[in-house]
């Protein structure tokens, strides 16, 4: 990687544009195939009842409608920053634009905290020697050190797993296709309401719990900077790997909804396991449950891996923009990875993950890693929509041929959409208010390093002399 690194970037402290198209799709898709589905469908299903695949299907609309404001900003704008460069074009607030900062960063690292508890779960299914703690923190620290290699190397490692991720979901849809083919399938059950209630808040409840899912698309507008012609290949990949998830996440629900029992599905940890313990294939399911916990951690692991190369790139372009001290604009000589962004996105979560193990120790009665989830989901709705006002209030400026134009009315469709889901979230588990306000005074002690550090951004990556 060294010997094609690009002189003139290496001068010039910008970050290195190497990333295709086809990895582009395949990161997308990895970070929306995230570790959601193999988690959440359970509680989805406990939301709704039997026509949960619904609640999958809604919200990957939701979302797209979302990717497709990302897409039009990213071909105008293709740098590093995302949400928060994009509220900082359309606004010139720099408190605004700080707070959006703030809001992506602790989403992000709410998430990955969640997601490394998840990990040292499923770890200690195989292996239950080490503590779960120390699996999390390890967990994240390799993280860390791939991505100081290189982002090339970073987006590689995300495609190789994000193969892996989608064949234990091929598995899952094949044990579908397998069950109907034996005429055992009553479809009558993907259509059942069970929930109490009225369906349409029991599909905005499902909706609300399988956002966690959803997200991550956004996560590709930060390394937007590194792709090679994004004008063109951005919108494709982006639209493309989300309309992708969705349609296996669909057949994924309308699986398990067939395979298992609503009550089974509802109580279950890891739903898609109680699917592969049906034995309706003709495997040993002792070797498919082995099977299917290394599939679960390679799953979480590039979430996580996305999420890593997420809070760096977030810290890095914000710094280029003057927002946080310039010192977390600094980059590795040859590798021209945001070193010091990345040490203190690890902190923060290695922070979160002892933090949430006192708590437990404790003995407090708070589900960690389901609050944090929860955390993620009010912060990324709120930044889904002031993307979207960002987009409708940047029309007509920095416009060019190749610019993409999503269409107005989807646009407040997904304004609309955001704002309701995020009141419902918010109205359903008001505590999370108080974890969000936590992570924003993260903010407070950003703020006060850049007003003593000054100004001078752009030298951040001169050479020390």
């Amino acid at each position: 990687m060294t010997g094609t690194s690009d002189p003139t970037a290496a001068d010039s402290g910008e970050l290195k544009r190497s990333i295709s198209g086809s990895q582009l799709y395949f990161y997308v898709l990895g970070d929306v195939l995230g570790s959601g589905i193999y988690v959440l469908i359970g509680l989805v299903a406990g939301a709704v009842g039997g026509a949960f695949w619904i609640a999958f299907a809604v919200g990957v609309t939701l979302a797209t409608i979302t990717g497709l404001a990302y897409a039009e900003l990213v071909t105008k704008y293709p740098q590093a920053a995302g949400a928060a460069l994009y509220v900082n074009k359309a606004f010139k607030n720099m408190p605004l634009t700080f707070l959006i900062t703030v809001c992506m960063l602790s989403a992000s690292f709410a998430a990955a905290g969640s997601l490394a508890t998840g990990f040292s779960a499923y770890f200690a299914e195989l292996w239950s020697l080490p503590p779960a703690l120390l699996v999390s923190l390890l967990f994240v620290l390799v993280l860390v050190v791939v991505n100081l290699i290189g982002i090339t190397e970073s987006v590689v490692a995300n495609v190789v797993m994000t193969f892996v991720e989608i064949a234990g979901l091929v598995i899952i849809m094949v044990i579908g296709v397998w069950y109907v083919a034996e005429g055992k399938a009553d479809f009558g059950t993907l259509t059942s309401f069970d929930a109490d209630g009225n369906p349409i808040f029991a599909i905005i409840s499902g909706v609300a719990l399988a956002f966690f899912a959803m997200t991550g698309f956004e996560n590709a507008a930060n390394v937007a900077e590194e792709c090679r012609n994004p004008q063109r290949t951005f919108p494709k990949a982006l639209v493309g790997g989300m309309a992708t998830a969705g349609v296996i996440y669909v057949l994924v629900a309308m699986t398990a909804g067939l395979t298992v029992p609503l009550d089974t599905l509802a109580g279950s940890d890891a739903a898609l396991l109680e699917v592969v313990e049906t034995g309706i294939l003709p495997l040993p399911v002792g070797f498919m449950t082995i099977l299917f916990a290394v599939i679960a951690m390679t799953a979480i692991t590039n979430t996580t891996l996305v999420a890593v190369v997420t809070e760096s790139r977030i810290l890095y372009g914000m710094a280029q923009e003057d927002v946080v001290p310039n010192v977390f604009g600094k980059l590795l000589r040859e590798r021209r990875s945001p070193w010091f962004a990345l040490g203190f996105a690890a902190m923060v979560v290695g922070g979160l993950l002892v933090a949430g193990a006192l708590l437990n120790d404790a003995g407090i009665g708070v589900d960690v890693v389901a609050r944090l989830a929860t955390v993620t989901v009010v912060f990324t709705l709120f930044i889904y929509g002031l993307v979207i006002v960002s987009a409708l209030k940047l029309r007509g400026q920095d416009e060019s041929d190749g610019t993409y134009r999503a269409s107005t009315p989807l646009l407040l469709v997904g304004i609309v959409g955001n704002a309701l889901l995020l009141g419902y979230v918010v109205w359903d588990d008001p505590k999370s208010l108080l974890w969000c306000a936590a992570l924003l005074a993260l903010g407070g002690v950003l703020f006060l390093a850049r007003m003593i550090s000054g100004h001078g951004n752009r030298s951040a990556d001169a050479p020390a002399g």
